[in-house]
């Protein structure tokens, strides 16, 4: 076309390029920007005065750290458009170790949340957030809770899997529990190094023992019977639910041999939760997950940036591959579950 910009022509030539590397089963589900692509539940931000709150702290240092503390919005859209991501759910898994001085716990969960509020302010079609809570601090927990939903528009509640030792099944956590249940919110668990637990060497902790820190909280959530006092809540499990869906037998066999505290089949619990695709999803994980849970409980997820872009990249192109998802079910866990969890995003994006 005559009038096409050099600017223009790259931004098609590079969504082209990216969209070619999509099969033509998934490219429908896949066009950035469009009614049509991605919804990534998964997905990390830290902007300018969240990190600026995080150097003042001596969280992170003033210059370099790890990759994930080098989010830019440019590398995000930039990472967003090449896979077909139409918007992202940002949130910031501080742990909650952080937030243990209360006056610290009431600046850092604000600008966390303030933040992410922001973010989706200014791009309310390409991002939406799950909020900070100071879980430390029930009653203060609480009151973010209300601020976040009520007053920043956040689209659910991030809670780590633990929290000093304290899994989200503990009593301490009932409160919080009981707001959330009234207010039909959505909880996103994001895992943390189980306390205590002695490093393996070379191995990272995100290998396997954020996933049995997942996999601890969601047998103590099913176990204290949290999950049926509190129906209304819709918790989400990251990275496939750890080893919970590939291990729902051994607590079966907990029932039947020694009177556990689960259930004689595990199914029902199973589907009480959500899971996302950030394992990430593959030919080893997807058969299980899908004949625990089935498809509609599946939402994707990249876990950018702290998987880089290479990362995301191949781990899209594997889940669009993957042949255990028919038409349906790849449509489900890329869009239409998460539009139909999160009906503030979805408003902005229907």
């Amino acid at each position: 076309m005559p009038d096409m910009t050099r600017r223009r022509a790259l931004q098609v030539s590079g969504l082209t390029a990216a969209m070619a590397a999509v099969p033509a089963s998934a490219a429908a589900a896949a066009a950035p920007g469009t009614s049509r692509g991605r919804i990534d539940t998964h997905h990390h931000a830290v902007p300018p005065k969240m990190r600026q709150w995080a150097v003042e702290q001596g969280i992170l240092p003033p210059e370099g750290g790890p990759a994930w503390a080098q989010w830019t919005l440019r590398s995000t859209l930039r990472t967003m458009n090449a896979n077909g991501i139409a918007a992202g759910v940002a949130s910031a898994p501080v742990p909650a170790e952080i937030f243990q001085d209360r006056a610290t716990a009431v600046a850092g969960v604000r600008v966390c949340n303030e933040s992410l509020a922001e973010l989706v302010r200014d791009h309310p079609t390409r991002f939406g957030f799950f909020a900070n809570a100071a879980m430390l601090h029930p009653e203060l927990a609480v009151e973010q809770i209300a601020h976040a939903l009520d007053d920043l528009g956040a689209d659910g509640i991030l809670l780590n899997t633990s929290a000093d030792g304290h899994y989200l099944g503990d009593p301490m956590f009932e409160p919080l529990w009981a707001e959330l249940d009234r207010r039909r919110a959505v909880v996103f668990a994001h895992p943390v190094a189980p306390k205590g637990i002695v490093e393996l060497p070379e191995v990272g902790d995100w290998l396997a023992d954020f996933l049995l820190d997942t996999t601890r909280t969601a047998l103590s959530l099913i176990a204290a019977g949290t999950l049926d006092r509190h129906p209304r809540v819709s918790v989400v499990l990251s990275h496939g639910g750890g080893f919970l869906p590939y291990m729902a037998g051994r607590a079966e066999r907990s029932h039947r041999e020694d009177g556990g505290p689960f259930p004689a089949k595990m199914r029902p619990a199973l589907r009480r939760f959500h899971y996302d695709t950030a394992l990430p999803a593959s030919p080893y994980a997807t058969p299980t997950l899908l004949g625990a849970v089935g498809a509609d409980r599946v939402l994707f997820g990249t876990d950018w940036p702290a998987n880089s872009a290479r990362e995301v990249t191949l781990n899209t192109r594997d889940l669009d591959r993957d042949p255990a998802l028919d038409a349906r079910a790849h449509r489900a866990i890329t869009r239409t579950n998460a539009l139909r969890l999160l009906p503030r995003l979805a408003a902005r994006l229907t």
